[in-house]
């Protein structure tokens, strides 16, 4: 049977030693290993509790600083990216429409409300423009302009009302950070995230234009995904260095529509629901990529997953319910 990781065993003898605030016993952590493995996709699982990484485990042959493919998880890192650009004044602000920071880059011959659009309609996926996810999303990355593509469908709901969840809402917010900054959407991303965190974040798929893919397909290793949601979970702090503003990230996990696929509420790049009675937000992605952070318990959780087979909300399911478990028992 496969041992802790050595932080975990040191975060044993912390608990016993009374050190800790929260605690998950030995025995309990492990049985919930065994359960996350025995999903048949799970290529990582982490635990990190009150700092402290208590479980980093692979499988299936997947180590825990490899890089994974994260697919819609990336939405969660842009959509803190854009917060990252309000706080530095290259956005004004989530009421910005979308009009004036595209100018040149909004396409002729569209729907007059679509330049209406704000930064924060895009961030809650309620633009009201027709989805590019789903059925419609092989048709979208095949076409020469995605920003384009996105912005010329047809609006299908009043802007600012039902959700309606498109990639292509993410890959305009890329669009709109890269002409307001005049820098990629990685190199903003290494910037204002990966140096601080300490982490590495790799060059990933792009359009057409060379705009980096804004809401999927990002490659991070597990641990840099733990990392990231454990600065999301201590209110946007590394040390006594403010990396994302607090309010910010209250922001972003203050529900504006709901899923119409689990009834979660969700925010800006987050969703919330509730686990074992405590409020729980997460971001998630295609196959199984997920991260959640549950300030009530100090805790955040990341699982990624066999990026290929198809996924449904069961499997999810299943992976909340795992997460569930480490709630009740901390």
């Amino acid at each position: 049977m496969p041992r802790l990781t050595r932080a975990g065993a040191i975060y044993a003898l912390m608990l016993c030693a009374g050190i800790a605030n929260a605690a998950i016993d030995t025995t309990s952590l492990e049985s919930i290993a065994e359960r996350a493995g025995a999903l048949p996709r799970t290529h990582s699982f982490l635990v990190a509790i009150d700092g402290n990484t208590v479980l980093a485990r692979g499988y299936r042959g997947h180590g825990v600083d490899a890089t994974a493919n994260i697919k819609s998880l990336s939405k969660t890192l842009i959509a803190t990216l854009v917060g990252a650009a309000i706080d530095r004044g290259v956005i004004d602000g989530v009421n910005q429409p979308i009009g004036e920071l595209l100018g040149p880059r909004m396409p002729q011959n569209v729907d007059a409300r679509v330049a209406t659009i704000t930064v924060g309609q895009l961030l809650s996926m309620q633009s009201g423009l027709e989805r590019t996810s789903g059925a419609n999303y092989g048709s979208w990355v095949a076409s020469r302009d995605w920003v384009a593509n996105a912005l010329q469908r047809p609006i299908v709901a009043e802007p600012g009302t039902r959700m309606l969840y498109s990639t292509g809402n993410s890959h305009v917010l890329s669009a709109i950070l890269t002409r307001a900054s005049g820098r990629s959407t990685l190199a903003l991303m290494r910037d204002w995230l990966g140096e601080p965190l300490g982490i590495d974040i790799p060059p990933w798929t792009r359009d057409p234009q060379g705009i980096y893919f804004g809401g999927n397909e990002m490659g991070m290793t597990p641990r840099a995904l733990l990392a990231f949601g454990e600065m999301i979970r201590r209110g946007g702090r590394i040390d006594d260095r403010q990396i994302i503003p607090a309010d910010w990230i209250e922001a972003s996990w203050r529900g504006r529509t709901r899923s119409v696929y689990t009834g979660d509420a969700y925010g800006y790049g987050w969703f919330t629901t509730r686990l074992a009675g405590v409020t729980a937000h997460y971001g998630r992605g295609y196959g199984g990529q997920v991260l959640f952070v549950v300030p009530e318990r100090d805790m955040t959780v990341v699982m990624t997953s066999d990026p290929t087979p198809p996924s449904n909300g069961r499997y999810f399911a299943r992976q909340a319910a795992i997460v569930e478990a480490l709630i009740e028992a901390s």
